[in-house]
C-alpha cells in the first residue's frame, strides 16, 4: 500500500479557500480517480508541537492506494486538470510525497 501525501505548507500571507478545497476540488479529483483511492482524508493545520506555535502545515491530503502503478493509471490521465485547479484554491505550492505504509489502516 502506498500514501499520496499533498502538503500545504504554511506561508505568511498565502491564501487557502477551504470551501472550494473541501466543496469541489477534493470532490473533483475523487470523481477523476474514481474506485483507485483506497481512501482518501483531508487534514487542516490547528497547531504546532510546541504550545501556542502555528502548524508547519495548512492542510494536508492524503490518498492510499494499492501501489504506485495504480495511483499512476489513476492520476496520469487526469494529473493536468487537476493541477490546474490548483490555484482556485491556495497561493500554496503543494509539496508531494509518495510512501509506503509500513504500519496503519
Amino acid at each position: 500500500m502506498i500514501r499520496v501525501n499533498v502538503l500545504y505548507p504554511r506561508k505568511g500571507d498565502a491564501r487557502f479557500d477551504w470551501a472550494y478545497y473541501t466543496g469541489t476540488y477534493i470532490p473533483m479529483v475523487g470523481r477523476k480517480l474514481g474506485a483507485a483511492p483506497r481512501s482518501v482524508s483531508v487534514e487542516q493545520g490547528v497547531a504546532g508541537g510546541s504550545p501556542g506555535s502555528p502548524p508547519a502545515f495548512v492542510a494536508m491530503a492524503h490518498l492510499s492506494f494499492e501501489s504506485v502503478p495504480a495511483f499512476q493509471a489513476a492520476f496520469t490521465p487526469h494529473a493536468a486538470e487537476i493541477m490546474a485547479d490548483i490555484p482556485n484554491y491556495t497561493s500554496i505550492e503543494p509539496i508531494i510525497q509518495i510512501s509506503e505504509v509500513k504500519v496503519g489502516p
